[in-house]
C-alpha cells in the first residue's frame, strides 16, 4: 500500500493559523511556530475579554443607577430594595437607560421605591 504524506494537511493547518495571525507584528505573522503561540494567547484573551465585558457593563449600569438614585435621595442598595418590595421587575440595563435618557420616569420609579421603604 502506498504511503500518504501529510504535507497538504500540514500546509492547510499552518495557513489557517497564519491567517488568524494576519496583522501581527514581525515574526508573529510570518513564522508558524511563533504565530501559533500568539494566536493561542490572543484567542484565550478574547475569550476572557468577552466575560469581562459583561462584568464591566453591569458595573457601569450600577454606577449610573446609583448616581440617579442619589439625586432622588436614595442609595443604590435602598433603591433596589425598595423596587424589590414594590415587586418591580426591571433589570439594571433598563434602569440605567432610564437614568440617562428618562429622568422623569426614573424619578417616578424612585418615588415608588421610597414609598415602599417607608
Amino acid at each position: 500500500m502506498a504511503r500518504i504524506k501529510g504535507g497538504l494537511n500540514a500546509k492547510k493547518r499552518h495557513n489557517r493559523t497564519l491567517k488568524l495571525a494576519k496583522g501581527y507584528r514581525g515574526a508573529r505573522s510570518k513564522q508558524y511556530r511563533v504565530a501559533k503561540q500568539s494566536v493561542m494567547r490572543a484567542l484565550a484573551s478574547s475569550y476572557a475579554g468577552r466575560k469581562q465585558r459583561k462584568r464591566q457593563m453591569r458595573q457601569l449600569w450600577i454606577a449610573r443607577i446609583n448616581a440617579a438614585a442619589r439625586m432622588n435621595g436614595l442609595s443604590y442598595s435602598k433603591f433596589m430594595h425598595g423596587l424589590k418590595l414594590a415587586n418591580v421587575d426591571m433589570n439594571r440595563k433598563m434602569l440605567a437607560e432610564m437614568a440617562v435618557n428618562d429622568a422623569e420616569g426614573f424619578k417616578e420609579v424612585a418615588e415608588l421605591a421610597k414609598s415602599k421603604l417607608a
